[in-house]
């Protein structure tokens, strides 16, 4: 199966595949299968791997200008300490609280921190940037919501769904 890196046309056949996407949650295999989902995290960790090893991440930066993380406080005082900024300045600077968590998030999109499609942190970035599109740890079926709405915005999230939909999810794995 080809792998499909283009960012436009992720986001265009993300669209155009939605309801199927759906579908796979509600209708007839995850939420419903009988696998457990442990077994389920087997696959998708499989699959992850497969499709990341064939894409780099680094050269897209879709989700830096789309996607909003949230900061913890040792991501909030690495970067700080990273520029040689007061923590106070720092979140004054480049942070907001975000509405729906009531945690800090960066104040604007794309990521104060993206050079091009590259971060200019990288070996610093926050965990939420570290774990995405997070299809790697454990618990899949209970963050589909998640990966549906990460499926327009990550080439990788977006390849691994078009496997799953095209698994037979059933229990003679």
């Amino acid at each position: 199966m080809r792998i499909e890196t283009d960012v436009q046309q992720v986001a265009k056949l993300a669209e155009e595949r939605a309801e199927a996407n759906w579908t796979l949650r509600y209708a007839y295999a995850l939420k419903g299968s009988d696998l457990s989902p442990e077994e389920i995290d087997s696959v998708v960790h499989g699959h992850y791997e497969d499709v990341a090893s064939q894409i780099d991440c680094q050269k897209c930066g879709n989700c830096c200008k789309t996607v909003r993380i949230i900061l913890g406080k040792s991501d909030i005082s690495r970067l700080a300490n990273h520029l040689k900024k007061p923590v106070k300045d720092f979140v004054q600077e480049y942070l907001a609280i975000d509405e729906e968590t009531k945690e800090h998030c960066f104040r604007a999109m794309p990521c104060p921190f993206l050079r091009g499609k590259s971060c200019a942190v990288y070996d610093l970035r926050p965990a939420g940037c570290r774990s995405y599109p997070h299809l790697h740890t454990e618990g899949f079926v209970f963050k589909l919501y998640q990966a549906l709405s990460n499926c327009s915005v990550c080439p990788i999230v977006f390849n691994v769904m078009e496997r799953l939909r095209r698994e037979k999810w059933t229990t003679t794995r």
